[in-house]
């Protein structure tokens, strides 16, 4: 039977993207991504939990996210999970988890403070990509 890494988050970024290059040239953008979810427990008192998710995209897609996204906007992410390890300066493993974008969509409105774009000027459709060889590559960060 075949595995399936698929992941599926719609949230607000909570820092803007940071852009970054591979020593190969290849664009690197991450930030985080902030999803909600609310519910009453059983004494009928409302709870909120936050989960914070870091998001890696790859490509022109991380050159888009970095011209059109910002704190705060709302995004659609598709990708999958991946766990990446290294040695801290004490030679503690430490590892994160990341979402390694395939397709990205911007959502929210303007009056959740996007900018209006002209048609020429407007964000360019972002196609989903292929997984680029983003395991192949040295993360720059």
């Amino acid at each position: 039977m075949a595995a399936i890494n698929k992941v599926i988050l719609i949230g607000n970024l909570g820092k803007d993207p940071e852009l970054r290059y591979t020593p190969a040239g290849q664009p690197v953008a991450s930030f985080s991504l902030a999803t909600s979810e609310k519910w009453k427990d059983k004494n009928g008192v409302v709870q909120d939990r936050t989960e914070w998710h870091n998001i890696v995209v790859w490509g022109r897609q991380a050159e888009i996210a970095k011209e059109y996204l910002s704190k705060g906007k709302q995004v659609y992410i598709e990708g999958r999970i991946q766990t990446r390890s290294w040695d801290d300066k004490d030679g503690n493993k430490r590892y994160m988890t990341e979402i390694i974008t395939q397709r990205m969509q911007f959502l929210g409105s303007r009056e959740q403070g996007e900018r209006e774009h002209p048609a020429a000027d407007a964000p360019p459709a972002i196609p989903p990509v292929d997984d680029i060889n983003s395991e192949d590559e040295d993360l720059p960060f």
